[in-house]
This record gives C-alpha cells, structure tokens and sequence, in this order.
C-alpha cells in the first residue's frame, strides 16, 4: 500500500503547532473540509486549521470569499462567534470548546430553555446587520448575480437556479437515471417556481444560512455560540428563520414560539423584516423541502457506495429517509406519486456496483 500523503492543513497544523504533533486533534468528522485542531504556543488558545476536501459536492451557495473575513467584520456586532487569530501572518479560527445541542434521535427534541432565548437573542443582533455593514467582505457571486435589497423574489430565483444547475443538471450524468425514477425531472423546477412566486418584499440583511444543532455550541457556562459561517449570505431574513426550522426540527409547540419571538425580535431591529410572514414563510418552508430532493438524492445514493464495496445493510434505512424527504417534498415539485419504500430501495439498488445475490424480500 502506498504511503498516504500528508494533506496541507495537516502540514500546516503541524507548522503551527511549532512541532508538538502530539497536541493536534484530528481531521475532525465534517463534510466539506479536513480540520485540525491544536493549542497554540502556551496552550492558552486553540484553533482550527482546514482545508476543503477534494472532489466534493457543494450542494449549497457560498457567496463570500473569506470565512475568517467575514467573522472579522462581525467583531463587536455578534455576541459569541469564534474569533480570529493571527498566526505567522495567517488567520485561524478560535475553536470552541463545548457540547453542540442535543442531536442523538433529534426529530422534535426539544431545545433548552436557555438555548432557546440565546437563540432569540442571536437572531436580533442578525437583524441590525445591515448589506452596506459586510460590503467590504470580498464576494464570490458578481455584483449582478446579487438581488437588489427587498427583491426577495430575485433572491429566491438565485438559489433555485444554483440547485437547478450546479446540484441536479451538474449531476445528471451519474445521478439522472435514479432522479428520474423517483419521479423527480427538469420539470420539477418549474412546479417548484409557480410554487413559490410572489415573495412580499423584505428588507434584506446578513444570513447565517445554515442554522441546524451542530452549529451551536453550548461552552461550560451555558453560553451558546454560533460557528461555521461559510453558507453566510446577504438576503430575505425569513430565508434564514425558515432554513433554521427546517434544520432544527424543533418540536412544534417550540417551533411556533420560535417563528412567534423571531418576528418580535426581527420588527424592532428592522422594520418590515417580518412583512408577509404569514404566507410567506411556509413558501420559504416548501423551498428548503424541494431542495433537500435534490440534495438527498446524491447524498443517500453516495453513501452506500463508500468504501469497498456497497452497503447493502444501509438500504433500508436509505429508501425510508428518501421516502421521508419525497412525501414531504410532493406539493412543491407537484409529484404525481411518491415512490413506495421499495420502489426507493430497488432504484437506489440498481445503480449500486456488484450485484447483490440476496433476494428483493431483503429490501423491505
């Protein structure tokens, strides 16, 4: 076997680290990036080293350059982000000692009452962010791929084009025969479109964009940060209370409470950012169930395919998680069925590599 190469953010810790190898924890488990994490000099900080992972999906918008900017910028306006160190002319991110919230069966768990208020706090120092306040954080996306401030419309239509191009129509090669038998098609987006037209206009502010259980983090006095800023982006600040509880699975008397304290929060710090909340919401709502179709797809399917071989023990589970996501998603995309459990199980079976000897009664 060869010996495996040394990635740059493990060279690059062990470069900070001045040489302890031995202080250095990691890679971390992540998705989109190898991180490290290790004391610096003294012990008296810790940061984290990364680097995106080669040959992955990105199945979600980034619209800055620079994390590490952004979180700079944010300095002094957001209670408890990480904060950044320089080290040997370069920027690292403090990490954050800590327990994220409660995630293990996380379907409808419900959200300590301390968590929950600092949550509501987070969300009204969001609502003073204002476009011009970031502006100066270097942008991937030109100035004419950005929707005009209120165009919530414009704003929605950007991330449906991204889905529409860099996730289905990007993937459709490997992907479009089982997208097809599942029942979801380029016309889908069409559906999805006429679905969600007619956004009220909102007065547009930062977003974190990706406000699920792993991204708070509670340290040992209660207090809850927020990390991972890197889907972070400038639009309708419904967009990020809908994407929030689409993430959380909050249980639904909370969810109400949140939707219920987010408006109060967000109409004191910016007035007419809740405007149309009530049928706007569940528009925003259906969106983030549309895109978790196209999303979820790639990623169940890639996820028996890892490793040697297929894993064939997974598939039942894959086909009701699927199944879960396409029920919830067939008024948006206006499905004409949802596929059965075996339906799922044998589509996502036949594009697997070796062929499985055991016989179909195994999928059910």
């Amino acid at each position: 076997m060869p010996p495996r190469t040394i990635s740059d953010a493990r060279q690059l810790a062990a470069e900070v680290s001045g040489g302890e190898s031995g202080a250095i924890k990691g890679p971390l488990k992540g998705y989109h990036h190898e991180t490290y994490v290790l004391p610096l000099a003294g012990g008296t900080q810790i940061v984290k080293v990364r680097e995106p992972r080669a040959e992955i999906l990105w199945f979600d918008r980034r619209c800055f350059r620079s994390e590490e900017k952004l979180l700079r910028t944010l300095k002094g306006e957001i209670t408890r982000i990480p904060e950044v160190l320089d080290v040997a002319g370069m920027g690292f991110q403090g990490f954050i000692e800590g327990r994220t919230l409660p995630i293990r069966h996380w379907a409808g768990r419900y959200v300590p009452d301390a968590a929950f208020d600092q949550i509501v706090s987070f969300f009204r120092e969001m609502a003073r962010i204002e476009p011009a306040m970031v502006e100066s954080v270097p942008r991937r996306c030109e100035l004419k791929d950005r929707a005009a401030d209120g165009d919530t419309d414009g704003f929605l239509e950007r991330l449906i084009v991204f889905i529409e191009d860099q996730v289905y129509k990007k993937n459709l090669e490997a992907f479009g025969d089982l997208f097809e038998e599942l029942g979801v098609t380029s016309e889908s987006f069409t559906r999805l479109r006429k679905r969600v037209s007619g956004l009220r206009r909102r007065p547009f502010r930062l977003l974190h964009a990706d406000l699920h259980r792993k991204n708070f983090i509670v340290d040992s006095r209660g207090q809850l940060w927020t990390i991972d800023w890197e889907l972070a982006m400038v639009g309708d600040p419904l967009y990020d209370l809908a994407t929030h509880l689409y993430l959380m699975r909050y249980r639904e008397d909370q969810q109400r409470s949140m939707a219920g304290e987010w408006r109060r929060v967000v109409e004191v710090a910016n007035p007419g950012g809740s405007y149309g909340m009530e049928e706007d919401l569940d528009l925003l709502l259906d969106f983030k169930r549309a895109q978790s179709v196209f999303t979820d797809v790639i990623r169940v399917s890639m996820s028996l395919s890892e490793g040697a071989g297929s894993d064939w023990m997974a598939l039942p589970w894959a086909a009701w998680k699927l199944q879960r996501v396409l029920e919830a998603a067939a008024e948006p995309l206006d499905l004409a069925k949802v596929p059965s459990h075996r339906e799922i199980a044998a589509a996502l079976r036949s594009r697997q590599r070796p062929a499985d000897p055991r016989p179909d009664s195994a999928l059910t």
